[in-house]
């Protein structure tokens, strides 16, 4: 019995590190200059580390409230938008991005009206953050 409980008890450790401390990691190398969703966009969760690549769909002003932002509208593969907001405190911008251009991402992604916001590409300057990036033009910008 005693082994039993002690079996549930390390079972149950394993499930909550996986679950909770473990974060989602882009498929492929992390070093790949492309990425792909995983899971699919619509089974992403508020806070959840997610990847994609899409398309340039709008250039927006820069969002210079605090941090500032780089911000622009990226559209998916399934026609879904997401709004993209790169710090460019900590992460360098990207000068040559127009409409049209292709971007991949790895950062959290968090719901809105619109379709959702894609923040965190960048690394965390006090390492309590799981580090994003953007990829354009076989440049990353983290």
């Amino acid at each position: 019995m005693k082994r039993l409980v002690f079996f549930l008890v390390v079972l149950g450790a394993y499930f909550v590190y996986e679950r909770y401390l473990v974060p989602d990691l882009p498929t492929g190398s992390a070093q790949s200059t492309s990425a792909q969703s995983s899971p699919r966009i619509e089974q992403w969760r508020a806070g959840q580390q997610v990847s994609g690549i899409g398309t340039v769909t709008r250039v927006l002003s820069d969002d210079n409230d605090g941090s500032r932002h780089q911000r622009f509208i990226l559209e998916m593969s399934s026609g879904r938008t997401l709004l993209v907001a790169h710090n460019i405190d900590l992460a360098p911008r990207i000068s040559s991005l127009r409409t049209g251009d292709t971007v991949s991402f790895y950062g959290e992604y968090e719901t809105n009206q619109q379709g959702g916001v894609i923040h965190w590409t960048h690394h965390d300057p006090q390492g309590r953050h799981v580090g994003g990036w953007l990829e354009h033009n076989g440049r990353r910008y983290q």
